[in-house]
């Protein structure tokens, strides 16, 4: 039995549902369909360079990478490599080559810093070191049960502020995309991102497949946006935040809280039974309003680094 690697053809569903497969089985906390791992291939930044490869033996897809410059941030020479192979289909070599495809294209195009999120597992933090991963930054997956758990009280809108959804940013979301770029300079992280191509985040973002515009909810203030929550859904009962966050001016009202927490009343009411989010592992703030709202740590992955040269 061969194992090979080669680009994911976004024009052929077996393909991109495989790979979705694949990702689901290995990272369940992040929501994944056929349709977002196509819409990310063909609608990604030209500069990212991205490439979403997988490894296929006897026909079956067994592995997948995601790998691709970080264009978007500051500092030149950074790249990602982001491998997952299926559980049962293990030591086989597949995560081998796809490491290693990855690693010719990025450097190919000059990058000197690879980063990499390893799943908390020994298994693959000693896979990872062996290429010279070295591990840094925790993150923890967070679930919260929407079918059978408790919501804590719907806070009240204070007075002076507004709920709107993404629905209603339809004509211009401009003001969202200008939030989202606000906001994702403070967000803990290794690799520091800005938001500057309007453009870009058009396409990436807000025609994202999977992005909820009725249950993303912004607080609004003297009709500009300054927190919000992103909502992610997959059409199977699955919600997931991509971002919450609120400008520095209003932060310590409580806004981010009110429109996670009113969101998620709505994905309950329109039948999600399950919720999903990520949080830095120092990201006090955000780990207590998730406590609070009731979700709990379902895994832990740790961002890797090598540095080339």
């Amino acid at each position: 039995m061969t194992v090979i690697v080669r680009e994911l053809r976004p024009d052929v569903p077996a393909d991109t549902e495989a790979f979705a497969r694949v990702r689901h089985l290995t990272l369940p906390y992040i929501l994944f369909t056929a349709d977002s791992a196509r819409h990310v291939l063909t609608h990604s930044h030209p500069d990212a360079h991205f490439r979403s490869l997988v490894a296929v033996e006897d026909g079956e897809v067994i592995g997948t990478a995601q790998v691709a410059l970080v264009h978007d941030s500051p500092e030149p020479g950074q790249g990602y490599v982001n491998v997952y192979v299926h559980p049962d289909r293990t030591r086989r070599g597949a995560g081998r080559l796809l490491v290693r495809a990855a690693e010719e294209h990025l450097t190919a195009l000059g990058a000197t810093k690879l980063f990499s999120w390893v799943l908390d597992e020994p298994g693959n933090r000693a896979f990872a070191e062996r290429y010279g991963y070295r591990s840094g930054r925790p993150a923890h997956f967070l679930r919260l049960d929407l079918a059978g758990g408790t919501l804590p009280p719907l806070p009240e809108v204070p007075r002076g502020v507004e709920l709107r959804t993404a629905a209603d940013f339809a004509d211009d979301p401009r003001p969202l995309f200008e939030l989202d770029a606000a906001t994702v300079l403070d967000e803990p992280g290794d690799i520091a991102i800005e938001f500057t191509d309007y453009d870009a985040w058009l396409e990436q973002n807000w025609k994202h497949p999977l992005l909820d515009h009725e249950l993303t909810t912004a607080a609004v203030v003297d009709g500009r946006p300054v927190a919000f929550t992103v909502a992610y859904t997959d059409g199977a009962g699955r919600y997931s935040t991509a971002m919450t966050g609120t400008v520095r001016a209003h932060r310590g009202r409580g806004l981010a809280k009110l429109a996670k927490t009113h969101s998620l009343y709505r994905a309950r009411a329109a039948g999600i039974t399950e919720a999903f989010t990520g949080n830095d592992a120092g990201n006090e703030p955000m780990i207590a309003i998730n406590k609070w709202l009731g979700y709990e740590i379902c895994a832990t992955e740790v961002h890797h680094v090598r540095v080339l040269g």
